[in-house]
């Protein structure tokens, strides 16, 4: 849900020019996620942007598809002027089965400073709903054209 996160030697890469295959710079993320995708585990990650999109999303949009689509996650696209109206937690999240959620945390600058465990039904339900209404809006990465 951020539009920038730490620079990182990656992203500085990216801005200068270079370009490099994600396989090959992250293979254990393929490795977990398609390992993952291949016993029947549905990755799906939602990505709310503003729009016109950052520079770190415009990195992030271009790694997708030799990253997290190649791992075998379904990606969608959602501007966040069409998330208007939607409950949204404050925080990036990943969601577990419906039973969990893990909250990352990060400073003003885009570090990450903690993540945090949740399994409390109330917050987990919030969650998944927030999910879902997302992905309903949101556009599958094929589709989506940034701005």
């Amino acid at each position: 849900m951020r539009d920038a996160y730490a620079l990182d030697q990656d992203y500085a890469e990216w801005t200068s020019g270079s370009r490099f295959d994600p396989a090959e710079r992250w293979p254990w993320w393929i490795e977990l996620v398609s390992g993952s995708v291949a016993r029947g585990v549905d990755v799906r990650r939602a990505r709310i942007v503003s729009e016109p999109i950052s520079p770190y999303v415009r990195y992030e949009y271009e790694l997708t598809s030799g990253h997290n689509i190649k791992a075998g996650e379904s990606v969608r696209w959602l501007p966040r002027r069409e998330a208007s109206g939607l409950a949204l937690p404050d925080n990036d999240l990943w969601l577990f089965d419906g039973m969990s959620v893990l909250f990352n945390h990060f400073d003003g600058n885009g570090e990450m400073t903690g993540e945090e465990l949740v399994t409390d039904p109330a917050v987990v339900e919030l969650c998944v709903s927030a999910f879902t209404a997302v992905w309903a809006r949101a556009t599958p990465h094929e589709d989506y054209q940034p701005v």
